[in-house]
């Protein structure tokens, strides 16, 4: 449906250059100049208007003549289709035109930045350029668009007011929600059940604990779904002697909350849900969104009171652009190449990122922008002034060997063969094909040899190539960062600012924070090796390194601290003003305090090595740090002094009986309470709620049964959520107040 026509976006304005039947009405595209224009008219404006959507990549066959007829409907039809839905192409009005113009003025064009594709054609030619070394494995994920909606229902509840002092789910920057199972807005609790699981050993048919590796499992199997709570109950909460389950909604998965709209939306599955919570009787659904085949949500955050949406779509080789990401009430949203961004230079690619702008209300996409990117190491972290995408990638290590053989292994082949390597660099095949080519340059060397020789030449190469690694090892790893910023708040309009790369890969969102118009960002280098029939495997774990890198608003690099923990990998990281803390782990704990007040030579302040590790940092108070992790197989909280930064401290533990918690690998399972100094963490056989008071660490209540999975306060009293149940505590003498089974 959509040709892209050849075009050039210059910063004084747009110049579109077309070829065939619109090179003939080739004109300026003014965005500046966009009026109103509608069907059957003939005017300036009109062709105009025609030349910019020629621009943005939608077919006009006859170019821009100046009259609306049935070509630009059509093409006016699929433009709406983008970003509003079904349209009749009659008129581009003003709501068009502001969204046709900020299309038109997303292009970048930079040495590393990235670029629209023009069509198809190009798509597919980079495709089969970049190098393409991973399974393409079906996932599935979401967004939405808009539809109609009925007048927001009024408030039906006669429950009393609301908690003063209500929790947050734990999240990365303040005032950024994010997606979790449970939410409250200070009377009512909305909780998803997630899936349960049994399984059958020696004492018969029981439920899955979480703590599944401590047990000898003969078989796992999904509950029957008259067992498995598929749905999302909402519950009075405060006060909690009126506490009970209100009504449920037929759906379960991640939760967002939107307080002032009364509306809960619903990340389940291939769907994203909305439901108008203000007759919490009788929740009402208001939109549903559907996702394409092998779409999936990668994140979500809430902000601002907009969802912003990041989507994976894996990329069809056969027809890489031009699908359905995802349709609103049987409206699909369809994205064309020319709307896609990649890399100016050649990476292996596996899907499409989309990013994405949601009305809660409507279910509408606001704004969105797609590039092309790696599925590995995936990471979405977003501040209050941009959202960053990365992913991770190997370098073609094609683009080292050449420089090795000439460098440190001129005298282990022949010449012949170092001219085959050295010409193979420059070669117009993919990258995999490279590296196949260059295998069977070797093998057949290698079985020109006697046994003897080919023996000494595979050792020395082995030996020779590990030490090469490691100089070069930075080279080959990398994780790309592209930064997303949106117009103002009224008007979120999504557009790529910067691209950039770093050795290595992050742990999690965590390794990544915006600091005074800086990026810092952790990553571990070297712990993926490489594999060929000739010299053996490049070293990965046993040669891994840690590195903290500083980049600019630009993403370029301005400061750096390199080599941490040698042999180890980052487990957790969290960046706090002019200060940085890093845990990396084989064998112990080093627990690194960081300085980086100067951006541009941070450095390491402090380093303290402890057994175990931390995978989750905390902080509790001026200079105290929580770290939740693991020590012996056992779950361990951890409470570090860091008020002399060049000598960090674990001034107290608290090993529990668990080898399991959520918050291990989700850190919106956490609870902190500040005015109690008590935190929560749900383990494999219950809940615990610990006390923090003068720096020690205490165990004041536990919650038995290994369904426990969240915790929120409302004034002074702590619901731990179950499965099955709803426990209250009164926070200040501990008593148990009330508890409500769940059905």
């Amino acid at each position: 449906m959509f040709k892209g026509a050849g075009f050039i976006i210059v910063a004084t304005g747009i110049l579109i250059f077309f070829s065939g039947a619109n090179a003939a009405n080739a004109q300026e595209c003014n965005p500046r100049a966009f009026i109103s224009v509608g069907y059957g008219q003939k005017s300036a404006g009109v062709k105009n208007t025609q030349a910019c959507l020629i621009a943005a990549g939608f077919n006009i066959p006859y170019g821009a003549t100046g009259y609306y007829g049935a070509q630009t409907r059509q093409a006016v039809k699929d433009f709406y289709n983008i970003w509003y839905g079904e349209w009749n192409g009659n008129s581009v009005g003003p709501r068009g035109r502001t969204f046709l113009k900020s299309l038109l003025q997303k292009e970048i064009f930079t040495e590393e930045g990235m670029k629209k594709f023009s069509g198809e054609e190009e798509f597919k030619l980079y495709l089969a350029k970049a190098e393409q070394t991973r399974d393409k494995q079906q996932k599935t994920f979401t967004m939405g668009t808009p539809t109609t909606l009925s007048a927001p229902m009024e408030e039906k509840s006669t429950l009393s007011a609301p908690a003063e002092r209500v929790s947050e789910t734990t999240v990365q920057v303040k005032g950024i929600d994010e997606p979790d199972i449970v939410k409250t807005d200070g009377s009512r609790i909305y909780f998803s059940h997630t899936p349960r699981y049994y399984f059958r050993d020696d004492e018969g048919i029981r439920p899955l604990p979480a703590e599944e590796s401590s047990l000898e499992i003969k078989s796992i199997m999904p509950l029957p779904l008259s067992q498995s709570k598929t749905k999302t109950d909402i519950i009075q909460a405060f006060p909690p002697t009126e506490l009970k389950t209100e009504s449920s909604i037929e759906a379960q998965g991640n939760l967002l909350l939107v307080k002032e709209k009364k509306t809960v939306v619903i990340f389940s599955g291939d769907e994203i849900l909305s439901y108008n919570v203000a007759d919490p009787k009788n929740p009402q659904k208001k939109w549903d969104v559907k996702l394409g085949k092998n779409t999936s949500v990668e994140d979500s955050r809430l902000l601002n009171g907009k969802i912003y949406v990041v989507m994976k779509k894996w990329i069809d080789q056969i027809k890489p652009c031009g699908y359905t990401l995802f349709s609103t009430n049987n409206a699909p949203f369809i994205l064309p190449c020319p709307l896609i961004y990649h890399p100016t230079r050649m990476i292996p690619v596996d899907v499409t990122f989309t990013a994405a702008v949601l009305n809660p209300e409507t279910g509408a996409i606001e704004s969105n922008i797609s590039f092309v990117g790696s599925s590995q190491d995936s990471v979405i972290y977003m501040s209050p002034n941009a959202l960053y995408v990365t992913y991770s990638y190997q370098e073609n290590p094609v683009k080292i060997i050449a420089p090795f053989f000439k460098e440190k292994g001129s005298d282990l082949v022949s010449p012949s063969i170092l001219s085959q390597i050295e010409k193979l660099q420059n070669y117009e095949i993919s990258d995999s094909a490279k590296i196949f080519e260059l295998e069977t340059i070797m093998t057949r060397y290698l079985n020109t040899l006697t046994n003897d020789e080919r023996l000494r030449i595979n050792n020395e190469l082995t030996n020779r190539l590990q030490d090469y690694y490691e100089i070069r090892k930075r080279e080959l790893e990398k994780t790309a960062i592209v930064k997303i910023v949106s117009g103002t708040e009224t008007s979120p309009v999504l557009a790529i600012t910067s691209q950039g790369n770093v050795p290595g890969f992050p742990v999690n969102q965590f390794a990544l924070d915006e600091y005074n118009g800086n990026l810092r960002i952790a990553t571990t280098v070297g712990q993926r090796g490489i594999w060929f029939s000739f010299g053996g495997f490049w070293p990965g774990n046993s040669k891994s390194v840690n590195d903290v890198y500083v980049l600019d608003g630009s993403l370029k690099e301005i400061g750096s601290v390199k080599n941490l923990g040698l042999t180890e990998r980052v487990y957790s990281a969290r960046f706090i003003g002019d200060r940085g803390y890093l845990v990396t782990f084989r064998q112990i704990d080093p627990f690194y305090v960081l300085d980086m007040t100067d951006p541009r030579n941070p450095a390491v302040k402090g380093e303290l090595k402890i057994p175990g590790y931390s995978s989750y940092l905390q902080p509790l108070a001026l200079n105290k740090i929580l770290g939740i992790g693991q020590e012996s197989s056992q779950v361990k909280a951890s409470l570090f002094d860091v008020s002399d930064a060049q000598n960090p401290k674990e001034i107290d533990k608290y090993l529990l009986s668990e080898g399991w918690s959520e918050v291990l690998s989700n850190h919106r399972a956490f609870l902190l309470d500040e005015k109690h100094q008590v935190f929560f963490l749900p383990g494999g056989q219950g809940g615990y709620i610990f006390s923090y008071k003068d720096d020690k660490l205490k165990l004041l209540k536990t919650v038995s049964g290994y369904s426990v999975k969240r915790a929120v306060f409302l004034d002074d009293y702590l619901y731990v959520i179950a499965e099955d149940k709803i426990v209250v505590f009164n926070e200040n003498d501990w008593t148990e107040v009330n508890m409500l089974e769940l059905k």
